[in-house]
């Protein structure tokens, strides 16, 4: 199951790169629109995909992540396609949608795949999940610079060819016993899809953790505006890209088995607020331009490389049996209207002349989330909801008592 996995990671993370590390240049060479016009598509975009993981999150707990990622993917294969004939900014909203909706499936598909490992298989799993998509992420960018000589049609052709392969990756799963967690199908219906989604926002220690680390989609979504914008020519850009992907993969040896730790969170938030710095500092570096384009590259690699698999340990340990779909839906939503506002934001700020404010604000908000986040604690077997880790005496991590009904003291649930 891993294999296929990371087969549809490879396809589908080549196809999505190949153009978006192009399309705002396209948009605004090819198309000619406005800067503010651009972000606000990417953004809405950004917006209803992450407004949508929280009802389609708990969707793919009911249908299980193998029909769940045969439908993903084939929407995305769509909107790609008609990505290539885009013209007006109507047309451009229309196929931004159905991106958008193709991935509020794919990513709780994928990830609920993952979390129905054992827990020794469940890190490697997920860090060879990050490592295949960062390669098509290197491969990615360049492909579609070369690809984009038979035009941008041609280039967005490619792309939903790739797209095709990941859906039909998908459908070589078994249908029996992948469902995630919740065992095969999820067939609790209506009623049980409105549950999860209650009870996930009830949970109020993991809503928290949900909000401090919200920011994390703004600092990653807004690279792949702000760069394009900040550099001539379609070169610089490539070059951050394939930097920072292999910046992600190349820490994720590192962190494998280590995303549960509280420090991992941080450092990826403090990275990723720190590259915006590097960015605003582009045009006064003069002949340093391009290390300071590299060093932001590196730091945005390691905050996405950290953020990654230190929220997905934290989703899946929290998450009750059948619930992990919902769980990353809320996460990820609450990520979403942030990205929303703040890449709005962005591009007014842009449009008026103000880059380096913009990417100031969003600097400081990176170390603000690192300095606030408080990890949750994984919840015994026994207790319902994920509880948090608060600082006992001289620094250390104070455990709440356990439950007298429950087992022995440090029983976990770590087996879905």
């Amino acid at each position: 199951m891993i294999t296929v996995v990371v087969c549809v990671q490879l396809s589908a993370a080549f196809g999505y790169w190949a153009v978006m590390s192009q399309l705002v240049v396209h948009l605004r060479a090819g198309v000619g629109l406005l800067a503010g016009t651009i972000a606000l598509v990417l953004g809405l975009r950004v917006a209803v995909q992450y407004a949508l993981f929280l009802p389609l999150g708990a969707l793919v707990d009911q249908i299980g992540p193998r029909r769940a990622g045969i439908l993903a993917c084939g929407l995305r294969a769509v909107a790609f396609g008609l990505l290539g004939g885009v013209g007006d900014v109507r047309a451009l909203l229309g196929t931004a949608l159905l991106i958008a909706v193709g991935g509020a499936l794919l990513h709780p598909a994928a990830q609920s795949l993952l979390a129905g490992l054992p827990p020794a298989r469940r890190s490697r799993g997920f860090a060879v999940h990050v490592v295949s998509g960062q390669v098509a992420a290197v491969v990615g960018p360049p492909a579609g610079l070369v690809l984009l000589g038979g035009g941008f049609g041609f280039l967005a052709a490619v792309a939903a060819a790739a797209w095709t392969v990941a859906a039909l990756l998908f459908a070589l799963l078994p249908r029996a016993g992948i469902a995630g967690p919740g065992g095969p199908g999820g067939g609790r219906g209506a009623g049980g899809l409105v549950r999860g989604v209650v009870d996930v926002v009830r949970d109020r220690s993991f809503l928290r953790f949900c909000v401090v680390v919200a920011p994390t989609t703004l600092l990653a979504t807004q690279a792949v505006t702000v760069v394009p914008l900040s550099v001539e020519g379609p070169g610089p850009a490539t070059l951050f890209f394939c930097a920072s992907a292999v910046a992600t993969a190349g820490v994720q040896p590192f962190v494998a088995g280590r995303g549960e730790r509280p420090w991992v969170l941080r450092g990826g938030l403090s990275c990723a607020g720190a590259s915006y710095l590097f960015l605003a500092a582009l045009p006064h570096a003069g002949d340093g331009r391009t290390v300071a384009l590299v060093a932001a590259a590196v730091l945005t690699g390691l905050g996405t490389g950290l953020v990654d698999p230190g929220a997905f340990q934290t989703i899946v340990r929290c998450a009750p049996e059948g619930r992990v779909g919902v769980y990353n839906g809320l996460a990820r939503f609450l990520a979403g209207a942030v990205a929303f506002v703040g890449g709005l934001a962005v591009g007014e700020l842009f449009e008026a002349g103000a880059a380096a404010v913009a990417m100031a604000g969003l600097a400081a908000l990176g170390f603000l989330s690192a300095a606030v986040h408080r990890h949750p604690r994984v919840p015994r077997r026994g207790e319902g909801r994920c509880r948090e880790s608060r600082p006992g005496p001289g620094g250390g991590r104070r455990r709440p008592a356990p439950p007298k009904a429950a087992g022995r003291i440090g029983a976990r649930r770590d087996s879905r």
